[in-house]
């Protein structure tokens, strides 16, 4: 199942996918992350997902990667007497700590931090921006706004605010539960939602305990502003671009997500791309043209990898929408300019012996037309700071840990095999040959780039790079 494409595809799983056999289709048309929401997943649903992915896996032996995605703190506005209000450009509009229904004028809000948090002149956005409203003025337990941008506003709608920083924590009373759930099914990336700054993925990151690796959605413009800081804590990063499209304005979400792609390649840590990207496939067996601009723009940046949510979880062409990702993936890469404006976007190497084996490794691969860079990896690291490179050739990552390929299903470019760790540098060189031919990467008498951490096993120690031929002792 070697794919022939560099960046990654995630695929939601829904009442449209959520099957085995349709859940292999997924894989085959290239899909190589299943991401479960559990917004609308039951932990005990959940349990089953990953247990038909797992039997995927085992089926076709190769590395699958779970994003379980947390729900996160869901901020929604109380009941009216009547099925709706109709709020009135100009008018005066309350939200108070009254559990009352409410009308017209005024409506309950169930969240007392956000009462103690809003300002005057702050910006409150109901029912998915829908509806606008300004803070004028703020007492003990209730706000008074001015409706900048009217409409018909029911019960239960969300809310959203751009420009007020929350004290509460990241993680809900729901968000704990389905994470102890997930980790005890071994899923292998869990996905904050609407997190503001770098201390929410810290609280989650103490309670996995590096039993999964942590994904930051960026959706809210707080965490866009702690970007930086959000990279230092984080494993990886999604551009939410669906609720960011609601608290930012529209024309300013493509420029964030150049900014955080370019944030990430730097850091090295993987990002994904999501939301709304073939949108119109959830009914039509074909995207739009500007569907698959977007996509093909995300490629461009060298983004880690693109999603696909409604698309194929609850969609109608769900394995042809991957299907459909994966053609378009193929054929931007190959396209004359993908390798220059890659290269053009490259980051400097950090300062440490590990990133200067990795860009010298990626040099040496260029410059000499080497068919493979071949990491050893325990934690998957190396293949991370070779992914980082954005290197020509396909990177193999070979690790002894199930649980690292799974992981590096995400990362750019990474094709991961599980093998029994090698014995000393020469097993090393030898198995790499080996497993570079078999997987189909490298042929007889072509050369490739091993690099690992020695000594053997040590997580983050990249310290060694050898060309190796692939002879005929290697395929033995």
């Amino acid at each position: 199942m070697r794919r022939q494409r560099r960046t990654k595809i995630v695929a939601t799983l829904g009442p449209s996918s959520s099957e085995p056999e349709v859940i292999a289709k997924l894989f085959e048309a290239g899909a190589d992350v299943f991401r479960i929401n559990m917004s609308h997943t039951s932990p005990d649903r959940m349990r089953t997902l990953v247990s038909n992915i797992r039997s995927v896996e085992q089926r076709y032996d190769r590395p699958i990667g779970i994003l379980v995605d947390l729900q996160g703190p869901k901020l929604r506005i109380g009941e009216f007497k009547t099925d709706a209000v109709a709020l009135k450009q100009g008018a005066a509009f309350v939200l108070d700590s009254d559990k009352t229904p409410g009308d017209a004028t005024r409506v309950y809000l169930p969240h007392p931090e956000i009462l103690g948090a809003l300002e005057p002149g702050h910006r409150l956005l109901l029912d998915d921006g829908k509806i606008r409203l300004v803070t004028t003025a703020v007492t003990a337990g209730k706000a008074t706004t001015r409706v900048e941008i009217g409409g018909k506003l029911s019960a239960r709608k969300g809310v959203s605010l751009p420009d007020t920083t929350i004290s509460f924590s990241g993680l809900m009373p729901k968000d704990r539960t389905d994470l102890e759930a997930a980790l005890d099914a071994n899923v292998d990336w869990i996905a904050l939602s609407f997190i503001q700054r770098a201390d929410d993925i810290a609280e989650a990151k103490k309670i996995t305990r590096g039993r999964a690796a942590v994904m930051a959605k960026i959706e809210k413009p707080q965490a866009l502003g702690h970007l930086d800081s959000i990279l230092d804590v984080a494993d990886a990063i999604m551009v939410a671009r669906g609720d960011l499209g609601v608290e930012l304005p529209v024309e300013k979400v493509p420029g964030a997500q150049k900014q955080m792609t370019r944030s990430g390649r730097r850091t090295g840590k993987p990002v994904v791309v999501a939301t709304q990207m073939l949108e119109s496939m959830i009914s039509s067996p074909v995207p739009t043209r500007a569907e698959v601009s977007d996509v093909a723009t995300a490629i461009f940046e060298g983004a880690d990898a693109v999603m696909l949510s409604a698309e194929s979880a609850s969609g109608q062409y769900p394995v042809e929408a991957v299907a459909m990702m994966d053609r378009i993936a193929i054929e931007i890469e190959g396209d004359p300019t993908y390798r220059s404006i890659i290269q053009a976007s490259r980051a400097d190497p950090e300062h440490t012996g590990a990133d200067a084996i990795a860009a010298a490794a990626r040099q040496i691969a260029e410059t000499v037309d080497l068919s493979a860079v071949v990491c050893w990896t325990s934690s998957g690291a190396t293949a991370l700071r070779m992914a980082r490179e954005r290197p020509n050739p396909l990177v193999v990552a070979i690790s002894p840990n199930v649980s690292t390929g799974r992981k590096l299903a995400v990362a750019w470019g990474v094709h991961c095999v599980i093998a029994e760790d090698a014995h000393d540098q020469d097993d090393m060189v030898n198995r790499a040959c080996r497993i570079a031919f078999r997987e189909g990467f490298a042929k007889a008498g072509q050369r490739v780039i091993v690099v690992a951490g020695v000594p053997l096993g040590t997580p983050g120690a990249t310290n060694m790079l050898r060309i190796a031929f692939v002879g005929d002792t290697s395929l033995e």
